[in-house]
């Protein structure tokens, strides 16, 4: 089974890494720096699971792809999914099925229209990772899940392939059979994470103790609540452990998209809450919204960043 891994930064490079470290017929699709520095420098990943070099990893850049592949791991940003789509589209065969790593859900629609439903499996990954400037991957805990599985019938038989290809690497590799059930459940809390820590600039954990943890959990209903209202309830296991994490005062979960807005970069606002808040049955009222104040925050930085980059 070929494997084409978009990227091989914190997500697809940790994924992909493993993937190659254990032997599989892993191939990264990167821009031709990354591709440099790969091939000088080969691809490291420092973790507690256990460290992995790994000199000169096959590496192709999209102007360059010819092959046709049997699976697409597909761990971009949500808002590099347009160009996402040009570049593997020459990799896509008849027999291809692709993985998204995205975050949300809007993802599913824009590959279903271009390369049709019948090729996307569900996907969901759970990692705090990022890459250094080195270009070394960094795991930092000891969660490192990639959850696929068959949005039809008609993809399980693969999906089952796919999971014995995985067995074996050093990460938890798991198929669902309720996978856009887990997505869901992450969309949900990431949405009350990036929400609340966005909102405060601030660790889960120092809301939490300066009296904050009713923030948390009052976007955490908010985000719940259009959930179950388009049909998908949370689980109750979900939502006790949501509860814990969002209440530790120990905690030092900070979203992603926090860092990319304090380091005045593009941020999936849009994609995370910007979606979630168009897909509301019944809208909370704006003025009632911590989401919607949330969305406002980001997007309304990211407009002041963009004048005063305008501006100079």
């Amino acid at each position: 089974m070929r494997f084409l891994v978009l990227g091989a930064g914190a997500v697809g490079g940790y994924f992909g890494g493993r993937l190659l470290e254990a032997g599989r017929d892993v191939t990264f699709l990167v821009r031709p720096e990354r591709a440099a520095r790969l091939a000088q420098h080969g691809l490291v990943i420092k973790s507690h699971a256990g460290n992995c070099h790994l000199p000169a990893p096959p590496s192709v850049i999209a102007g360059d792809l010819q092959d046709k592949y049997d699976i697409i791991l597909l761990s971009c940003k949500a808002y590099d999914l347009e160009d996402a789509i040009a570049a593997i589209a020459p990799a896509v065969g008849p027999g291809t099925l692709l993985i998204p790593l995205l975050n949300g859900m809007r993802h599913l629609d824009a590959l279903d229209a271009q390369f049709g439903a019948h090729r996307i499996l569900g996907g969901r990954c759970l990692i705090s990772a990022r890459m250094d400037d080195d270009g070394k991957i960094i795991h930092y805990s000891d969660v490192h899940e990639l959850t696929f599985g068959a949005r039809k019938a008609s993809q399980q038989a693969r999906a089952a392939e796919i999971a014995q290809a995985m067995a074996g690497g050093r990460f938890d590799a798991r198929e669902s059979q309720e996978i856009l059930q887990d997505m869901w459940e992450k969309w949900v809390f990431l949405a009350t994470m990036a929400g609340a820590t966005c909102l405060t600039r601030a660790a889960i954990g120092d809301i939490v103790s300066v009296g904050g943890t009713d923030i948390a959990l009052s976007l955490l209903t908010e985000c719940h609540a259009i959930a179950a209202a388009a049909g998908w309830y949370s689980r109750p296991g979900f939502m006790e452990l949501a509860v814990t994490r969002l209440s530790d005062p120990n905690s030092t979960l900070m979203a992603s998209m926090l860092g990319d807005l304090e380091r005045g970069g593009r941020t999936e606002a849009d994609h995370i809450f910007g979606d979630l808040l168009a897909r509301q049955l019944d809208p909370v009222p704006p003025e009632n919204s911590l989401l919607r104040l949330a969305h406002l925050v980001v997007k309304a930085n990211e407009a002041r960043l963009a004048r005063e980059r305008e501006s100079n």
